[in-house]
């Protein structure tokens, strides 16, 4: 696989079968490791919303409401990244 994020290239040797969402490489956390489970690649829920609001023209609303039901409501089995909320201080 070639691509310019170190982690997308990284999660091939950890886990080729590691699903992506499409369009969010700059939101990419790194990887998540799970006991007994495969390693999947882990995202900044805030920085996807603002990903969205900026790209695609969206409020905040509209952003975290596709958010919730078109990223993180498309599960797709076991190798579906996870999406983690930092909290802002």
């Amino acid at each position: 696989m070639t691509t310019t994020n170190p982690t997308l290239e990284l999660i091939d040797e950890y886990n080729p079968e590691a699903l992506k969402a499409d369009g969010f490489d700059d939101a990419i956390l790194g990887i998540a490791s799970r006991c007994g489970q495969n390693d999947l690649i882990a995202y900044d829920v805030n920085k996807i919303i603002s990903i969205l609001m900026e790209r695609d023209g969206m409020d905040y609303e509209e952003a975290q409401e596709f958010f919730e039901f078109n990223i993180v409501g498309a599960y797709m089995g076991e190798n579906t990244p996870v999406f983690i909320t930092k909290p802002e201080y």
